[in-house]
């Protein structure tokens, strides 16, 4: 049976666990997160199907089930897997994607690599992709991509299945012409987008620049700039933005520009932050901690999360404020993003290299100033952490969203605790009430936490009202409706 609704996304819809030498397919543990918030959408359609790679070294190997069927509390829906080697995987996702891709999506250009660059590879893939959608869709169904790295799969598809609604979805920031353009293929990328019906952004402003960009490349028409949503204009906030286009028009198709912020579970979250187990475990942690304020900062070891950038500021803090030797205590979870690319080796071993200096600089028998944690955290333990910290410390130096923010905020019910908050954080845009720092000014950045560290708690329940005002009103149930509101306003093909 042809699939109503088909999402593209290079990750499985399930987790792969091995139990007694058999590899077994298990639900995701926690509804929490994109891809049980993707499958959710299953439930609205009559069919529905998944289309991802699996590594594999036997690409042509018969045994291979291609296409599978999955039941799990989302319903029935099918999975077409793309057998991949480990060499194409390599190409595709972490040489072209994160060596090419990522950093220019994140407007760090001095970290941009063109020469391994293998397009024909990156084209196979992508059109593998487009191939496998095009096979599970029904007449006129939609298909919703997901991400920069299928960025060629809308202009394929397009071509096979002129018939389909193709939604497009970035998870990552969209940057300027100038940074964009560096790319050779951004002609050919483009063109790509420009055949989808839906192209969606978390915030206006990445939705202003994708308009930039087409208009750089294209003659092309565009809407009237609309006001955006007051909800998502924060004063003094970098990435706000006033007035975006809602549609381009190239030869003759008309896009619509989405910009839709995701959010997070928060009755779940809030759920899981108020069970006995957690509460109790929160107090085992402020225990261990006696009476010094706890200091939470959570991210991937990645360049863009600047966690090189918040352990300098804490040792400017810790050597400039003597009196919070022994009251204080970072605990910096920095999980590797990828083990197997050089550059997040050097970016740990930097984070390495500074927590030891730090400890070894003001460290004492009885207190260690910061705790790093390189291993993922489970869910259930990080709740009673978010419940039990004082500050969360979240300062990317560019990210398309960040969730940690919202969860954190989730997490305090109490209305306790301070967030700290980079302005280049897609989240700054609904959470304007967090202490908002500048990470790139070693002033605000400091400024910023000992505001954090000093509140009092009058303002830490107004702001973490506000935030969870806020968060509660765009969660993960606002933004699937506003992906469903951009689907049911593409007009199938006749």
């Amino acid at each position: 049976m042809s699939s109503d609704l088909v999402i593209v996304y290079h990750r499985q819809p399930y987790e792969e666990v091995e139990e007694n030498g058999q590899i077994v397919r298990k639900e995701n543990k926690s509804p929490n997160g994109i891809v049980p918030t993707l499958k959710s959408f299953f439930r609205r359609v009559d069919k529905g199907a998944w289309v991802a790679w699996k590594l594999s070294e036997t690409p042509n190997e018969p045994d291979f089930d291609r296409v599978i069927e999955i039941e799990d509390s989302y319903g029935t829906y099918s999975v077409s897997r793309l057998p991949l080697t480990e060499a194409q995987v390599k190409s595709f996702y972490h040489v072209t994607s994160k060596e090419a891709f990522w950093p220019i999506l994140h407007s760090f250009k001095e970290k941009y690599d063109y020469d391994p660059v293998d397009w024909p590879t990156f084209r196979e893939v992508n059109w593998a992709f487009a191939e496998a959608a095009a096979n599970e869709a029904a007449e006129g169904a939609v298909v919703w991509v997901h991400d920069y790295n299928l960025w060629l799969v809308p202009g394929y598809l397009r071509k096979m299945r002129p018939d389909l609604r193709i939604s497009f979805f970035h998870h990552t920031p969209f940057p300027s012409a100038d940074m964009f353009n560096v790319l050779p293929w951004r002609r050919e990328i483009m063109e790509s987008l420009l055949s989808c019906d839906v192209v969606g952004f978390h915030i206006p402003r990445y939705a202003a620049n994708f308009v930039g960009v087409a208009e750089s490349l294209f003659s092309i028409e565009t809407g009237p700039r609309e006001p955006v949503n007051p909800d998502f204009v924060k004063e003094y906030v970098a990435l706000s933005d006033r007035k975006v286009a809602q549609w381009v028009e190239n030869e003759g198709r008309r896009v619509q520009v989405l910009a839709s912020p995701v959010g997070v579970d928060v009755d779940y979250i809030e759920g899981k932050a108020g069970t006995e187990d957690t509460l109790a475990r929160a107090q085992q942690i402020r225990t261990e901690m006696g009476d010094g304020a706890m200091i939470l900062s959570v991210g991937r070891t990645d360049y863009t999360k600047g966690g090189a950038d918040q352990l300098m500021s804490f040792e400017r803090i810790l050597a400039e404020n003597p009196d919070l030797h022994g009251k204080v205590r970072l605990m910096h979870v920095s999980v590797s993003a990828n083990r197997n690319m050089a550059v997040y080796e050097s970016i740990q071993s930097e984070i390495e290299e500074f927590v030891g200096r730090i400890n070894g600089r003001f460290g004492t028998f009885d207190w260690t100033p910061v705790t790093l944690m390189s291993r993922a955290i489970p869910f259930d333990e990080l709740v009673a952490y978010y419940r039990a910290a004082d500050v969360c410390w979240i300062t990317p130096l560019a990210d398309g969203m960040n969730l940690v923010a919202k969860e954190f905020a989730a997490c305090r019910a109490d209305l306790r605790g301070a967030l700290v908050l980079s302005e280049f954080a897609g989240a700054a845009i609904e959470m304007g009430s967090a202490v908002l720092a500048n990470p790139f000014s070693h002033k605000s950045m400091d400024r910023a936490l000992l505001q954090a560290l000093n509140m009092g708690e009058e303002e830490q329940e107004n702001r973490m009202r506000d935030m969870r005002d806020t968060i509660r009103k765009y969660d993960i149930r606002a933004w699937a409706e506003d992906q469903m509101a951009g689907f049911s306003g593409i007009d199938a093909a006749p």
